[in-house]
């Protein structure tokens, strides 16, 4: 099992893992290899397959071989993001499942061959935040990884290279050295790139603004250049023009109701069921994704299922913390109190 915390690069790992695995750098040991994801098998919840079943709807190569008997291979499974899982896993009542070829609900599969009942010679490795590992026994636990982020001289290397010039390199680096909460949130790899966005731009106009020195002010003004960038592109809004549009008001008080509702769930990941409670449809929401790439993304998984999330988990925190302020604030309710 690899834990660590939110955005810190546990996917990447296991596509990296994967991709030289594909290539041929590491693990020639390993016959085959299985990415899963729990935010797509999160949309199997009601269905029935067996495991080989499975691996055909994930992989169509494995069904075009005809290829059925994997406890004659050396197989990996990787399931990324158990903290994104919305199947039970109930390992406790769960009946035993040991026939790769009987269907049964994804939930027994998965707590089946975790637990080593189903397929037994196969290797598992898992990934999650550390808030949700306790959802695995501790006896099909055999390591414990963490992904640990950027270290303070990798906090440096990555603004170096994502700045060639010298002087604007060392100035946002000077910048996020003076601000403790800044320079603690910086282990994390894509808080390191909101900071490069926002401090670039700041950097960057004729009249010098004063630079954010709060996790608050810098996600504050990452959503006004996201927003101010949406205006222009999509509604028309004039460069010299500063001021948020309503369009883009509208959006953000939608995006923050999501993040609201979704966070007291503690879902990370929504789908079109968890959109319509916020009367949000899915063109709608393709839109949004659309406008702010960099805060609300769109994936698809197989067959086109769409998933949407925030980049980042501290961003649906801050978006769901603007709607209860805005709410209170614009309407007089306090969202809080019914809690």
């Amino acid at each position: 099992m690899t834990t660590g915390v939110a955005g810190i690069g546990k996917t990447i790992l296991t596509q990296k893992f994967t991709l030289d695995w594909v290539e041929g750098k590491a693990n020639h040991d390993i016959h085959f290899t299985f990415l899963l994801t729990f935010r797509e098998l999160n949309l199997l919840k009601e269905k029935e397959y067996s495991l080989v079943e499975l691996l055909h709807h994930f992989f169509i190569e494995t069904k075009e071989a005809g290829i059925c008997r994997y406890e004659r291979f050396k197989v990996l499974f990787i399931l990324d993001g158990l903290d994104e899982c919305r199947l039970p896993l109930d390992f406790q009542n769960n009946q035993t499942w040991t026939d790769v070829k009987e269907p049964t609900s994804v939930d027994v599969l998965l707590t089946n061959l975790i637990r080593g009942d189903l397929l037994p010679s196969a290797r598992i490795w898992i990934t999650t935040r550390p808030a949700a590992a306790n959802q695995i026994p501790a006896e099909c636990v055999d390591m414990v990884t963490e992904v640990r982020g950027f270290t303070d001289p990798q906090k440096e290397e990555y603004f170096r290279k994502r700045f060639r010039e010298e002087t604007l390199a060392n100035t946002i680096i000077s910048h996020v050295k003076k601000s403790r909460s800044l320079h603690i949130m910086c282990h994390i790899p894509v808080f390191c790139w909101i900071t490069a966005t926002v401090l670039v731009d700041i950097l960057k106009k004729s009249q010098k603004e004063e630079m954010p020195k709060t996790v608050t002010q810098m996600y504050s003004y990452f959503l006004w250049v996201q927003s101010i960038q949406g205006d222009r592109k999509y509604h028309g809004r004039a460069e010299t023009d500063p001021y948020w549009g309503p369009e883009s008001r509208k959006i953000i008080v939608s995006l923050g109701k999501l993040a609201f509702n979704q966070l007291k769930k503690g879902n990370l990941i929504f789908y079109e069921a968890d959109l319509a409670e916020c009367h949000i449809d899915i063109k709608e929401a393709s839109v949004y994704s659309g406008v702010f790439t960099k805060i609300f993304k769109e994936e698809c998984g197989l067959y086109q299922d769409k998933v949407f999330c925030f980049v980042h988990l501290s961003l649906q925190e801050f978006l769901a913390a603007l709607y209860v302020f805005l709410s209170f604030i614009n309407d007089g309710v306090n969202l809080l109190s019914e809690e």
